[in-house]
C-alpha cells in the first residue's frame, strides 16, 4: 500500500517537472522576436534561440521580423471625372530597435497600412488628370512610400516599397482611348500615304520630262542625219552627173523616197491592195506635186495643214492601201 503510495506521488512529481519545464523552457525562431510579459507587464525582448522564463509568471509573445506584403485596390476620381482602380501592394518590415512599438502601439497594421495609402492616393490622383495619372504613376509610388515611411516609422514598422502596379480605367473610357489612338494612327498613315504618292507622281513627271527630252534630242538628232545625208547624196550626185543642177538633185530624191515608201506600204501585213495612177506621165506628176508641196510649205510656212506640211493636190490620183 505504502509502495503504491510512493509511485502515484512520484508520478505526480514527474508531471509537475515536465510541466515546469514545459512552462520554463521555450525556444524563438530565426527572423523572430520574442516580448516576454511578467504578470501582464512587458518584462524584455529575446532573441533567436532557447530561453527561460518564470513559471505560471511569465508568458511570451512572438513577433515575426519577415518582410511581409499587403495589397490594396483604391478607388478614385481623377481631375478629368474618370473614376479608377488603382491597385496598391506595400513591402513592410518590423525595424528591429522598434519591436515593443511595432507590438503594443499597433493591433492590426495591416488596416493601418490600408488607411493611410488610402489617404495618400486620393490626396494625389483627384488633382491630376487621366494621362497625367498614367504619367506619373512611379511619382505616386514614392509619394505614397514617404508618407507611409514618415507614419508608420513612429509604430516600429518599416515601409520597403509602395508600388502602384497599375491603373484601370473604366472600360469604356479604356475602348474609347484605344479609338482615339487608332485613329490618330491612322491619320499618320494616311499622310505618309499621301507624301508618297506625291513623290511618285513627281518622280514620275519628271522622268516623263526626261523622256520627251531624250526623245526630242532623238528626233532632232534623226532629222538632222536625214540633212546630212541628202547633203551628202546631192553632192555626190553633182559630181557624178556633170550639169545637174540641185533642183534636179532634190526632186530625184525625192521620187526615190516616194517610192519607197511605196515599196513600204507593199510590204507591210494586213495590205494586200494598192491603187496607183497608170498614165505614162505618172512618175513626172509624182514628182512635179512633191516639189511644189515642198516649195508651198517653205513659202507658206505653216500651210493649209497648219503643220508646215506639203500641200497635195487633190486631182492628181494618191497612192491608197486598202486592206
Amino acid at each position: 500500500m505504502d509502495m503504491n503510495l510512493g509511485l502515484i506521488a512520484l508520478g505526480i512529481l514527474a508531471l509537475v517537472v515536465l510541466i515546469l519545464v514545459a512552462k520554463t523552457l521555450y525556444t524563438v525562431r530565426t527572423y523572430t522576436a520574442g516580448v516576454v510579459e511578467r504578470f501582464g507587464k512587458f518584462a524584455r525582448i529575446v532573441q533567436p534561440g532557447l530561453h527561460t522564463l518564470v513559471p505560471f509568471a511569465e508568458r511570451v509573445f512572438f513577433v515575426d521580423l519577415q518582410v511581409k506584403q499587403a495589397q490594396f485596390s483604391v478607388e478614385t476620381k481623377t481631375r478629368d471625372n474618370v473614376f479608377v482602380q488603382i491597385p496598391v501592394s506595400v513591402q513592410y518590415q518590423i525595424l528591429q530597435d522598434k519591436i515593443y512599438d511595432a507590438f503594443y502601439k499597433l493591433s492590426a497594421p495591416q488596416k493601418q497600412i490600408e488607411s493611410f495609402v488610402f489617404n495618400s492616393i486620393l490626396g494625389h490622383v483627384p488633382k491630376l488628370s487621366l494621362d497625367e495619372t498614367f504619367e506619373q504613376q512611379s511619382g505616386i509610388s514614392i509619394n505614397v512610400k514617404t508618407e507611409l515611411d514618415a507614419t508608420m516609422s513612429n509604430f516600429g514598422y518599416n515601409i520597403l516599397n509602395a508600388l502602384v502596379t497599375d491603373i484601370i480605367p473604366d472600360s469604356k473610357v479604356k475602348d474609347a482611348m484605344n479609338d482615339i489612338n487608332a485613329a490618330q494612327r491612322a491619320q499618320v498613315a494616311a499622310q505618309a500615304r499621301g507624301e508618297a504618292e506625291k513623290i511618285l507622281k513627281v518622280k514620275q513627271a519628271e522622268a516623263e520630262a526626261e523622256s520627251k527630252a531624250l526623245q526630242g534630242k532623238g528626233i532632232a538628232a534623226e532629222r538632222q542625219a536625214i540633212i546630212d545625208g541628202l547633203r551628202s547624196s546631192i553632192e555626190n550626185f553633182r559630181e557624178g552627173v556633170p550639169g545637174a543642177t540641185a533642183s534636179d538633185v532634190m526632186a530625184l530624191v525625192l521620187l526615190t523616197q516616194y517610192f519607197d515608201t511605196l515599196k513600204d506600204i507593199g510590204t507591210k501585213s494586213g495590205n494586200n491592195t494598192v491603187f496607183l495612177p497608170n498614165s505614162p506621165g505618172a512618175a513626172n506628176d509624182f514628182m512635179t506635186q512633191i516639189l511644189a508641196g515642198l516649195k508651198g510649205s517653205m513659202n507658206a510656212g505653216s500651210g493649209s495643214g497648219g503643220m508646215g506640211l506639203p500641200v497635195v493636190n487633190p486631182a492628181v490620183p494618191q497612192p491608197v492601201a486598202k486592206s
